[in-house]
């Protein structure tokens, strides 16, 4: 009998050794992200593998070039985008698993400066931005043919009535955290980013809002893939939706909605 019971608790013990890596090698979810969202997102993961699950692998980039690598046959699991459009380009190609997309963000937009090299501009219709330049000042907006950040810039401009006046001054970036960084380096005296991108940096000063009437509404979209592979995919994407979640994404300043 003790050598059975013996045997029983070795099989036992044979058992969990064989259990735990496989436990421990759960594929944890590739997610293709705005770059608006990295520190924000980077904290939520945290909190997530504090509960014991595997980390998340985050890849950061302009909507338009994230969307543009899914729809060429790049594989993740979930995909998170700055603003609308750049979704349903993904949704109409049939990438997405449409029942799990949900718009669970929002954002401002912003004009910001250099700090120690503030602009006082009140913005407004017929705002004199081009005037703030300078003679050879160049405005830094991500790509504004492309990448929402700077769609959303050129729709603000155009609204308020000062888009031909700058241009052919705009210092086109890949994504908005290159926008914000040429600003940060004081190569550009200006620049539009989100008001999270601005808060999320010591080196600029923000000079004033954009009317939210002067813009699409900025909202981010998020969807499970049809690539996707990793079971833990859908648990992540509703521990972002959920309220300890959102709140991690509104202490660095976006909405919840």
């Amino acid at each position: 009998m003790t050598r059975l019971i013996g045997r029983l608790l070795l099989a036992i013990a044979l058992f969990g050794v064989t259990l735990s890596p496989a436990i421990a090698q759960v594929k944890p979810p590739l997610v293709l992200a705005a770059a608006s969202l990295q520190e924000a997102l980077n904290a939520a993961v945290d909190t997530w593998t504090a509960k014991g699950h595997a980390r998340p692998v985050l890849s950061f980039a302009a909507s338009s070039a994230l969307a543009r690598q899914i729809g060429s046959g790049a594989r993740a699991d979930l995909f998170i985008s700055a603003d609308e459009p750049w979704m349903d380009d993904v949704a109409k190609k049939g990438l997405i698993k449409p029942e799990t997309r949900v718009s669970f963000l929002a954002n401002r937009l912003v004009l910001i400066a250099p700090v120690g090299k503030p602009a006082k501009l009140a913005i407004r219709t017929g705002f004199p931005i081009a005037k703030a330049l300078g003679n050879s000042g160049r405005l830094a907006m991500a790509d504004p043919d492309a990448v929402p950040a700077g769609k959303y810039g050129k729709a603000a401009l155009t609204r308020l009535g000062v888009w031909a006046s700058i241009e052919a001054r705009v210092a086109r970036a890949e994504n908005v955290r290159a926008a914000l960084a040429l600003v940060e380096r004081g190569e550009a005296p200006l620049g539009i980013v989100y008001e999270t991108d601005a808060r999320a940096s010591k080196a600029v000063t923000i000079v004033g809002a954009f009317p939210a009437s002067s813009h699409p509404p900025i909202t981010y979209p998020m969807a499970i893939l049809r690539t996707a592979t990793s079971p833990e995919t859908d648990r992540f994407r509703r521990f972002l939706l959920s309220g300890q979640g959102k709140a991690i994404f509104v202490h660095h300043g976006f909405v919840a909605r």
